[in-house]
This record gives C-alpha cells, sequence and structure tokens, in this order.
C-alpha cells in the first residue's frame, strides 16, 4: 500500500509563486509514475502535469512554461512549482502515483490565487 500526502497549498497573489510538495511512502515509490490533477469548484479534475518513473515530463497546455513538476527518488518526494500564478489556477491540488495499473491520490491541498 502506498500513501501519498500533499502539502503546500495556501493563498496567493496572482503572478506569485507556489510550490506543491507531495510525499510517498515505500521503497518502491521511485518505480511510480507521479502526476499532479486539480480541481476547481465545479470543474471535473484536470491532469495538470506528469513525471515518469525515468523522469520524462509532460504538461497540460495551459500551464507549460509556468509550472514545472520534478520528483526527488532519493526522498521519495514530488513537487510542483508555480510560477506566474493566476486566478484560473485556483482549484485542490491533488498528487497521485501510478504503477501496475493501481492509483493512489493524497488529500488534495487548496491553492488560492486572488488578484
Amino acid at each position: 500500500q502506498v500513501q501519498v500526502v500533499e502539502s503546500g497549498g495556501g493563498a496567493v497573489q496572482a503572478g506569485g509563486s507556489r510550490r506543491l510538495s507531495c510525499v510517498g511512502s515505500g521503497s518502491s515509490f521511485r518505480l511510480f509514475g507521479l502526476r499532479w490533477h486539480r480541481q476547481a469548484p465545479g470543474n471535473q479534475r484536470e491532469l495538470v502535469a506528469a513525471v515518469s518513473s525515468g523522469g520524462s515530463t509532460l504538461y497540460t497546455d495551459s500551464v507549460k512554461g509556468r509550472f514545472t513538476i520534478s520528483r526527488d527518488h532519493a526522498r521519495n518526494i514530488l513537487y510542483l512549482q508555480m510560477n506566474s500564478l493566476k486566478p484560473e489556477d485556483t482549484a485542490v491540488y491533488y498528487c497521485a502515483a501510478g504503477y501496475d495499473g493501481k492509483d493512489y491520490w493524497g488529500q488534495g491541498t487548496q491553492v488560492t490565487v486572488y488578484s
């Protein structure tokens, strides 16, 4: 069983930055593909960014050039560096870890961007 716990959410002014972290449990965490999703009120949960166990990354178009996903294998931590934040980035951000057809989700962390 894998557990993931997000942190780093909060309120930030538009144009500012925030870094989210997601700590995973287990020695096999490095084998997992890791993702950040977000869900704004009234919207479906959407994929924001993903990083494979080998370090390949992908981003949804709306965050390209502003967000950076990265992982620290030694510490079992996933990061999402968010720069140039916009009010439309306001959402609950979720960390997900996937391997062998199974997904493990965190409880989410709220990010609120105010203008």
